[in-house]
């Protein structure tokens, strides 16, 4: 019980960093470097909209206007974002078929399996969190690095990108207790008695007085 309620804990905190990452408009940020040090304007990069915030406070975000005029990186990073909110979705609802606190089955055999599916499926959702966001920042990297790129069009890392490398974690270990959590199988062995060869003298012994 201990360990499901742990597992499920740092699961439910992955599918939480999710959704942040999903929402927050900071995976790429303008790099200070070169001439670019001092800039009146910092913009921000998500999944979903550009935002652009400017030094006397104000903020303007504006989305994506076509999809077809997107980078296919970024195309794919939004579908396996996606995708990992919908495996953490699946997983959560199979943990309360089987959690040990609910009533769904009665077989508690049954319910351990299940809470082993649920775990696979938020280690799963754990993988399909984290490349996107190793995938995302690779791209900066060789971009920040790459002599062709002007410093104008160069971006950092953000901090959507360190906490989808958290919540990551936190599925993949998360699912891994559930996994763990799982009793094993108990057998039961009916004790078997063989005559030994004292007991069947003392018979045939017993057998012959009468």
């Amino acid at each position: 019980m201990a360990l499901q309620v742990l597992g499920i804990t740092l699961s439910m905190m992955g599918f939480a960093g999710t959704i942040i990452i999903c929402a927050l408009p900071m995976w790429k940020v303008t790099a200070f470097i070169g001439t670019n040090i001092v800039v009146a304007q910092v913009f921000w990069e998500g999944l979903w909209m550009t935002c652009v915030y400017e030094r006397i406070g104000q903020m303007q975000c504006k989305l994506y206007d076509a999809l077809l005029d997107l980078d296919p990186s970024l195309q794919a990073a939004r579908g396996l974002v996606v995708t990992t909110m919908a495996l953490a979705c699946l997983a959560f609802l199979i943990f309360l078929v089987g959690a040990d606190c609910t009533n769904c089955l009665s077989n508690p055999r049954a319910k351990a399996r299940i809470v082993v599916v649920s775990g696979v499926t938020f280690m799963l959702s754990g993988l399909t969190a984290v490349v996107p966001v190793s995938w995302t920042a690779d791209s900066i990297i060789r971009d920040f690095h790459n002599p062709i790129v002007h410093e104008a069009l160069k971006r950092e890392m953000g901090a959507a990108l360190y906490v989808g490398w958290v919540t990551a974690g936190f599925l993949f270990v998360g699912g891994a207790v559930l996994c763990t959590s799982c009793p094993p199988e108990r057998h039961n062995y009916s004790p078997r008695y063989t005559l030994s060869k004292t007991d069947t003298h003392s018979s045939y012994a017993i057998k012959n007085y009468v």
